[in-house]
């Protein structure tokens, strides 16, 4: 059966084929996805293979870097196949970010991922400048990066910017204000970097993502945990806020 569908959406027209592919995707069988996504080796389908990986790395109990290679090589096949598709640029910058997190700030920056990460951003608000995904990421790559070192530093060596940061949020929320994971992620960055100052920003994005309608399997994966992490912050307990976001966002234990 799964090989017929395979084909099924590989003979089909391009528009439909990437629509099959989606709905893959959508029911969470990321393997089935990232299988056909390769197969079909189109911009959409790579795409959409890379967002399978990046979904099936986040699903796991714990980080797992090679999950995040995987996506890291269909993203940067999508973009080869065609550079001028949002999408591939969206997925290669999360799980560049993503991996950063894992291997360490000095090692990220050696492999020059930050830099990298911002480039695919930019590329892909040129191809579409309301993309909620890319926006959101992007506000979420200046904020990571002042996080990480800084707010002179970041702004010296990358004009990363908490102020450009919360701008790009507010701007991927008037893009895509019913959109699951935009809104997740939102908070979980937000969460982060400092929770007592954007706790309201965080109840806010957090309530939203339970109440929107999901859209994937994976939606309704995090929609769970959007409601578990408002629990913990409303209960008060730092450390055990703190550990669950640094889990969430992908840290090594």
């Amino acid at each position: 059966m799964k090989i017929l569908l395979l084909a099924l959406v590989l003979l089909a027209t391009p528009a439909a084929a990437a629509d099959g592919l989606f709905q893959i995707y959508a029911s969470g069988r990321y393997d089935e996805a990232m299988r056909a996504g390769a197969a079909a080796n189109t911009a959409d389908g790579l795409a959409i293979a890379a967002r399978a990986a990046l979904a099936d790395a986040a699903i796991r109990p714990q980080p797992c870097l090679d999950c995040l290679k995987r996506a890291e090589d269909f993203a940067r096949r999508a973009v080869a196949a065609d550079a001028s598709r949002a999408d591939g640029h969206v997925w290669l910058a999360t799980s560049l970010g993503l991996q950063g997190r894992i291997i360490g700030m000095l090692r990220a920056r050696l492999a020059n991922s930050p830099e990298q990460a911002k480039a695919a951003l930019d590329v892909a608000l040129t191809d579409d400048p309301r993309n909620g995904y890319a926006l959101a990421a992007l506000g979420g790559w200046n904020v990571e990066v002042v996080r990480a070192g800084g707010s002179l530093l970041a702004d010296l060596l990358y004009g990363a910017t908490e102020k450009d940061g919360i701008a790009l949020f507010d701007r991927a929320v008037a893009a895509a204000p019913g959109n699951v994971a935009v809104r997740y992620q939102i908070a979980l960055v937000l969460a982060g970097f400092d929770p007592r100052k954007y706790r309201a920003r965080l109840e806010s994005e957090w309530n939203a993502a339970i109440r929107a309608t999901p859209q994937t399997e994976y939606e309704k994966f995090i929609q769970i945990r959007a409601a578990e992490l408002l629990v913990l912050l409303k209960k008060g307990d730092a450390r055990a806020f703190a550990a669950k976001v640094r889990l969430y966002q992908g840290y090594p234990p």
